[in-house]
């Protein structure tokens, strides 16, 4: 892939910052707010230690500026202003300080160092009818905040994020890329026989990020691991019989993720048969992303699909549809079909279905599912289906009705394997919807 240039980055994050200006105002207006104060957020030391947790600045913040070392500084905006930076820089020999902002967003920003956290309390408090956004610390009671991450606020701020602006589009595009290229990486470590340990390092170094800068943890699983839905640990002993590879793995551009899962069989057996009809019946899933169709009907649809791929396979006996009635196929899928992804990996405002914040469930049977809001273009979402042969959720189906509607031989053939998911984050758009993560693998 051509990385854009500077400058049309600049173009698209003009555009972007004018639209959440526009959002801004609407909002503040809305609520009764003259002006917004976001605390990007502070280091917290660990217990009993002076090292601090990693740090992530509020997502708020990162929504006007892509800055990365931005511990303890603000954005504070004030409508029909210039939005104003308040940038700690400190004088420091024990840490490097993080240096001036200089790149293609900066000229849009009013910039104030400052070389104390305290020090911004000059540029914020006397700011009338202000509402505070972030993590709040005590040390902020007198600075003449109207409210603390007021409610009614948040709710118009979230429900709009979830409409990507061209610039956001972009930022997620690079993401993509920058994932495809290390998820070969690792699938080139698991087919060399590397460890669970081993291929996460191997991702890591193909994104050329840190841990803390991707987007979330990542899920490195061989063979019945991979059942394990959010598999937190990474072996370091290679398995005496290497069957499956689950990855589910990300990456960051401007703060913006991706969220990206592929599944892998050693062999050409039934298991890699199994993940070729699931990767079909994902991408006639991804087919559904368009605007005007409500997200939890794509998530139904993901129940028959799979439960045609049981049946296909003889691991169940009923039909597509009656498993999918039942709960059948919910044993071999508990989870949701996706959600709205951005700034955050599980963006906000997924069960929002108006900017005042009333609130859509998801359908009944179905309590996993993180997103029921009926898509416009620019969202963007995952897609992401899953079977698995979960020993716990297999135990209590065998001893209820559903367990006559499985074959428990395949099961058992089937279980040391673990599971499948395969993941694309893909945009609705006002016609054909655009797959984010499918061209960023032919590219690399």
């Amino acid at each position: 892939m051509n990385a854009p240039s500077t400058a049309s980055l600049k173009e698209s994050y003009t555009a972007h910052l004018d639209i959440q200006r526009r959002h801004t105002d609407e909002a503040l207006a809305a609520t009764g707010f003259d002006a917004l104060a976001i605390h990007a957020g502070s280091q917290h030391m660990q217990f009993l230690d002076d090292q601090p947790y990693p740090f992530k600045a509020n997502p708020h913040f990162r929504r006007w500026t892509p800055l990365a070392e931005a511990a303890d500084c603000w954005i504070v905006y004030r409508p029909g202003q210039r939005p104003q930076l308040v940038f700690l820089q400190p004088v420091d020999y024990w840490y490097k300080p993080p240096e001036m902002p200089s790149d293609f967003w900066t000229d849009a920003f009013d910039i104030k160092i400052i070389r104390e956290a305290s020090e911004a309390k000059a540029h914020i408090a006397g700011v009338t009818r202000c509402a505070f956004i972030g993590e709040w610390r005590e040390e902020f009671t007198d600075w003449g905040f109207t409210g603390r991450n007021p409610e009614a606020l948040m709710h118009r701020l979230h429900y709009v994020r979830a409409f990507k602006t061209e610039y956001e589009l972009e930022c997620l595009r690079r993401a993509s890329h920058i994932a495809a290229r290390a998820h070969k990486a690792a699938e080139a470590a698991f087919r060399s026989g590397a460890s669970e340990y081993e291929i996460n390092m191997a991702y890591i170094r193909a994104t050329g990020q840190t841990e803390n800068e991707l987007p979330y943890p990542n899920i490195v699983a061989l063979n019945a691991n991979t059942a394990v839905l959010h598999y937190q640990n990474q072996e370091r002993t290679v398995p005496a019989e290497r069957r499956s590879f689950l990855i589910d793995a990300g990456a960051q551009f401007h703060g913006y993720a991706s969220d990206i899962t592929r599944t892998y069989s050693q062999k050409d057996d039934e298991f890699a048969a199994m993940i070729a009809a699931m990767n079909e019946q994902q991408l006639g899933l991804c087919s559904e992303v368009r605007a005007g169709v409500d997200y939890a009907e794509i998530h139904l649809s993901a129940h028959r699909r799979i439960a045609k791929i049981l049946r296909d396979f003889d691991v169940i006996t009923a039909s597509p549809e009656d498993a999918a009635a039942s709960g059948l196929s919910s044993v071999f899928f508990p989870h949701g079909i996706g959600h709205l992804l951005g700034l955050q990996v599980h963006d906000v405002a997924g069960f929002t279905v108006t900017p005042d914040g009333k609130q859509k469930a998801p359908p009944p049977g179905h309590p996993y599912l993180r997103l029921t809001r009926t898509l416009e273009p620019g969202f963007v979402v995952t897609i992401e289906p899953g079977l698995y042969f979960i020993p716990q959720l297999l135990e209590q189906a065998r001893t209820s009705p559903l367990g006559k509607q499985i074959n428990w031989q395949r099961v058992e053939q089937f279980k040391p394997y673990g599971g499948i998911r395969v993941e694309d984050d893909v945009a609705a758009t006002t016609g054909e919807p655009e797959n984010l993560t499918r061209p960023a693998f032919a590219a690399n």
